[in-house]
């Protein structure tokens, strides 16, 4: 089985591009991200002639999260964190597809940092980590995949000296992310490969995608079930290059 995420930064914006990924990559089951659709205005007649279903929690202009399986049935299990229904950002969706708990998140951003987006973010981490705690202790084959918002260490971005401010780097995130490790997930890219320079987002920016000036934000984190399972994963960084692109790129991995 091969699951991928995917920050699609606008989905009705840049469909064309996400199709085209689809097409080629095939994965079993994908987790999009920053959807910036309102509920009604999720492109779903393109993503079914593409061969896939999808739930979706969207958001206008803002946020937005979907997952979509290609020939797996799906159940919607939340669409918000437990405690967190008072939440207006749509940043958390979960779903069970072949009695595996598959949980898409959009972490916050939090800049500027220190401040208010900071606090939002750090509060939301408290939160995934109580209910990631909790799906833990369930036993179910699980995967908590997306967009992080978080460098988990030096090696995960270009010059780190010029992050060391950003709220994505920051020593209060860094230390949100290894309490979330330190329960008993397991990062898959880093498992596979750990010590290779891998990047899944690149600003538009100063050339960074050209340079190579990128960051590893995008994370797949595993419970021990789907860990023994692991067998590949990857970044499809020439999605990065297409034209009219998402400033990430996709990351997947493959189950036996």
């Amino acid at each position: 089985m091969k699951i991928a995420t995917y920050n699609v930064n606008g989905v009705n914006g840049h469909l064309p591009v996400l199709l085209r990924w689809l097409g080629e990559s095939q994965p079993d089951v994908a987790c999009l991200q920053e959807l910036k659709a309102p509920q009604d205005k999720f492109p779903l007649s393109a993503i079914e002639d593409a061969g896939y279903q999808a739930i979706w929690h969207g958001q206008k202009s803002w946020n937005g999260v979907a997952i979509l399986s290609r020939g797996l049935e799906m159940k919607e299990v939340r669409r918000a964190l437990p405690d967190n229904d008072a939440d207006e950002h749509s940043r958390y969706l979960e779903v069970m597809v072949s009695d595996m708990v598959v949980g898409c998140l959009y972490l916050p951003n939090g800049n500027p940092a220190p401040g208010p987006k900071f606090d939002y973010k750090l509060q939301w981490f408290e939160k995934l980590r109580l209910h990631a705690q909790s799906l833990l202790k369930e036993g179910l084959p699980t995967v908590l995949v997306g967009d992080y918002n978080v460098i988990p260490t030096p090696f995960d971005v270009y010059k780190p000296e010029r992050w060391v401010d950003d709220a994505l780097f920051r020593p209060e995130t860094r230390q949100a992310y290894q309490e979330l490790l330190a329960q008993g997930w397991t990062d898959a890219i880093r498992k596979l490969y750990p010590e290779e320079k891998i990047y899944t987002f690149w600003d538009y920016f100063r050339n960074a995608y050209g340079r190579d000036a990128g960051l590893r934000i995008d994370h797949f984190l595993l419970s021990d079930a789907l860990t023994t399972k692991l067998r590949g994963a990857g970044v499809d960084k020439q999605v990065r290059g297409w034209e009219k692109t998402s400033d990430h790129a996709p990351v997947w991995i493959e189950l036996h």
